[in-house]
């Protein structure tokens, strides 16, 4: 495709999966991270490396690499009361959501990238957004999406395309994604190089990676890395 694309790169597993994704199909792709003040900002500084480390693994792939941008959130992680900006205990709300649920956040994320994007002049927008394997964060359901793209369009007079390649596969399907895309070195890399644990945990190397292994978003990454793997 001749279009260019903008992807929401946090430094995760599933973000890096749709980097790959968007490198396959666009002719230039642009990234852009957010620092809310996370706890598990560690997740920041993996998204140098790992952009390098996919520019190196495909000659296309390093041509169709463009800028990436880092966003400035602090507001959100001052706004929030969650146990993903705060040393909180992960537990469920009264709402029946995890404490790591963070109001407004993806909603935040996809209109800063539009406004990116519009100026830009990208028309696409990537993102790992999931509602197989997921914490029933409601910002990340399809319906949000799609009423986001509307939104959106309506507002800039744009055409935006919210693409969210994850949505409907689980996390074992994501490392299989991964490994079509890349191979067997791109799995490597998701394993190594990024980073989900919530607690932000980079001392603990298992066989899915790095993290606490007992915050959710370890279980969900080593459950789907344990059924990838079997045979």
């Amino acid at each position: 495709m001749s279009e260019g694309a903008l992807v929401l790169f946090s430094g995760g597993q599933d973000s890096t999966t749709c980097l790959a994704w968007a490198l396959e199909r666009f002719a230039t792709v642009e990234t852009v991270g957010f620092d809310y003040r996370q706890r598990h900002a560690v997740e920041l500084e993996c998204r140098a490396p790992v952009r390098q480390a996919l520019g190196g693994m495909n000659p296309a792939w390093a041509r169709r690499l463009g800028a990436d941008h880092l966003l400035d959130l602090s507001v959100l992680g001052r706004i929030s009361d969650t146990a993903l900006t705060s040393g909180a205990e992960i537990t469920l709300t009264q709402a029946g959501l995890p404490s790591t649920f963070v109001p407004g956040r993806n909603i935040l994320f996809f209109t800063l990238a539009a406004a990116i994007a519009y100026r830009r002049g990208l028309r696409h927008i990537v993102g790992g957004m999931c509602e197989t394997d997921f914490s029933g964060y409601p910002d990340c359901r399809d319906d949000t999406v799609k009423a986001l793209q509307a939104t959106l369009n309506l507002g800039m007079d744009a055409r935006f395309v919210l693409h969210t390649p994850l949505m409907w596969i689980d996390k074992a399907a994501t490392w299989r994604l991964a490994e079509e895309l890349g191979g067997g070195a791109l799995a490597d890399l998701i394993r190594d190089a990024t980073h989900s644990c919530y607690l932000g945990d980079r001392s603990h190397r298992h066989d899915w990676g790095y993290g606490c292994g007992t915050c959710p978003a370890c279980a969900l990454r080593a459950a789907g890395y344990r059924r990838y793997r079997a045979p």
